[in-house]
């Protein structure tokens, strides 16, 4: 698993002023990014998107990742919840990057000048330690269904 610095937390957890203001603005442009591949729209519930329930809870759970990346254990119920609906789904350890391409340069086009090189790559950096630990849960919840 990955780990990230020291430097890396801070920055991560200096950017949660702006994630509070602007993570709903974030993931709605993730989402649209995202979904330019038809495959992963259609792994989504339409309403949810409609609605802006889905990209309200994953401002919400980047939030959390934001201010508790020193702390990771204080969101195992959160990252459990995430792990069950994305087997229900059927994410796969190659969404990942597909997310990746879409979540940091959503970063960049809300906040702008203020989402430079440095915090581009700590929240790259956080983004992959966040997603080996789901996949290698993920990873573990499909074999343990398949066992069953």
């Amino acid at each position: 698993m990955r780990t990230v610095s020291q430097q890396t937390i801070e920055i991560v957890k200096s950017t949660a002023p702006a994630l509070e203001q602007h993570g709903v603005a974030i993931t709605t442009r993730m989402y649209e990014r995202l979904f330019e591949n038809a495959e992963v729209k259609a792994m989504f519930d339409e309403a949810a998107q409609r609605s802006g329930e889905q990209p309200k809870r994953l401002a919400g759970a980047i939030l959390a990742y934001a201010k508790n990346i020193d702390k990771l254990e204080v969101l195992g119920p959160a990252v459990q919840r995430m792990v069950a609906r994305h087997v229900e789904t059927g994410v796969q350890a190659e969404h990942y990057p597909l997310v990746a391409e879409a979540l940091l340069p959503a970063i960049r086009d809300v906040l702008g000048d203020a989402a430079t090189d440095e915090v581009l790559g700590a929240w790259g950096e956080a983004y992959w330690m966040l997603a080996d630990i789901l996949i290698a849960a993920e990873a573990q919840t499909y074999a343990d269904n398949a066992a069953a």
